[in-house]
């Protein structure tokens, strides 16, 4: 589905060459897609040609961002530097180059960081965002989840061997998925090359994690919350996320004078953003912050 998107590519400030999807008019309000920690702008596709595609009713120049290390972005050969203050300073960097002052963000669990960091680093340039999934308490057991897998999954023969191993591992956090679904996240997950299939992520993203266990102290974001405040805020959580608590979506509302929750029933971290249960609600929410 390449024809409905183009490539934009930039260098960062130490080199690496960085990669981003455009979709529509570049002149129209602009959307920025920032995915998780070991994900990649394709996440944004279905999202992306519901925003920007000829049926909106409004169109939009979205954005779907590659990090360093992700997708078709160069990996970075210090895995030190796949940090979300780094990750950032690319991002503002893309957006300086291609001209864009002001957008919307979604920014699903580690983009959700990321979010909050560009709105600390740049006042007036987050007119909205949706954090998909993430907040300023995150909880330990979903941590220990992601990095009991992250850098370490199995090696598949096949993508109907990748999604098996997908299945057994998100099943209980995605229990109506279908084959072809588990079959569309594995194909997102694994490029196939000449010679077998290939993370679509640096695996040294694991090193990253070393330093959680059981008993170290994960800081809560709150006062890097308090950057959100100046523009309206979309929560969308997991029904069956263990990442963001039921206690801390709604503490974020509490905290926010313009915010909104949306629940997704049957999902866990982190809700896809495709079909209407997510994506009206999402382009509702764009068409009031762009408007």
């Amino acid at each position: 589905m390449k024809e409905r998107y183009r490539d934009i590519w930039v260098r960062s400030a130490d080199g690496l060459r960085l990669h981003a999807r455009s979709y529509g008019d570049d002149e129209a309000p602009c959307v920025i897609g920032l995915p998780g920690l070991a994900r990649h702008a394709g996440d944004f596709h279905d999202l992306a040609t519901a925003l920007a595609g000829p049926e909106a009713e409004a169109p939009r120049h979205v954005l779907a961002i590659d990090y360093r290390g992700r997708g078709l972005s160069d990996r970075d050969p210090d895995p030190a530097r796949y940090d979300p203050r780094v990750e950032t300073e690319d991002l503002l960097r893309l957006l300086d180059e291609i001209g864009i002052r002001e957008a919307c963000f979604v920014g699903t669990s580690r983009g959700g960081i990321v979010t909050m960091l560009a709105a600390a680093s740049r006042p007036g340039l987050v007119r909205g965002a949706v954090l998909n999934d993430i907040g300023p308490v995150i909880e330990r057991a979903g941590l220990l989840r992601i990095k009991g897998y992250v850098g370490r999954l199995a090696q598949p023969r096949d993508l109907a061997e990748a999604a098996g191993h997908l299945e057994a591992l998100f099943g209980a956090q995605f229990p109506n998925l279908t084959e072809r679904d588990w079959r569309a996240w594995a194909a997102a997950t694994w490029d196939e090359t000449p010679t077998g299939l290939a993370l679509t992520y640096d695996p040294a993203l694991a090193r990253t994690l070393d330093a959680l266990g059981p008993d170290a102290e994960i800081p809560e974001l709150w006062p890097l919350f308090e950057a959100l405040k100046a523009a309206p805020l979309l929560v969308v959580r997991g029904g069956l996320s263990d990442l963001l608590s039921t206690e801390t979506a709604a503490a974020m509302l509490d905290a926010h004078p313009d915010a909104d929750l949306v629940t997704v029933a049957d999902q866990g971290h982190a809700p896809l953003l495709r079909g209407e249960a997510i994506v009206a609600p999402i382009r509702r929410f764009v068409d009031r912050v762009l408007s």
